[in-house]
This record gives C-alpha cells, structure tokens and sequence, in this order.
C-alpha cells in the first residue's frame, strides 16, 4: 500500500472510477443482452425500442472511453442489422 497521501488518494481515485467504469459496461452487456433476447423471441416491435436505449448506452461508453470508438460501432451495427432481419 502506498505511503504518499498523494498516492494514497490517487488509489482511491482509481478504485472508485474502475467501479463506476465496471458497472457502466456490465449495464451496457446487459441491454446488449436484452436485445437478442427480443430478437431470438421474434418481438420485431420492443426489439426496435430495446435498440435505441442500448445504442445511448453504448454511445455513453464509448464517450467516456469505457470501450473502443470502432467496438461500439461494431456491436450497434451488428445488433442494428439483427433487428432490421427481424423486421424484413
């Protein structure tokens, strides 16, 4: 453990923003999740609307640098295009 209070102070820092950053991808996984859920039980509608909260969050993350300007693209592309299928 650090001695410095400066050091000291900077774990906390680190300790609360890798809590913060853990519980805003799990929420993020979680409406991922939510949607293929929609998409396997064929519900073309709430999928739909699933799809824009989810795509908030992962536009958040990607925001806050949580994950990758290109992985969040290519989870809301993938998931977009699941949906449109379902719909056509």
């Amino acid at each position: 453990m650090a001695n410095i209070k400066s050091a000291i102070k900077r774990v906390d820092t680190n300790n609360k923003k890798r809590a913060n950053n853990n519980a805003q991808k799990s929420e993020m996984r979680t409406q991922i999740k939510r949607v293929e859920n929609l998409i396997e039980a064929k519900d073309a509608e709430q999928a739909k609307a699933a799809l824009l909260t989810t795509t908030k969050h992962i536009d958040k993350a990607v925001q806050k640098g949580i994950i990758h300007e290109n992985n969040g693209n290519r989870q809301k592309s993938r998931l977009a295009k699941k949906v449109n299928e379902l719909g056509a």
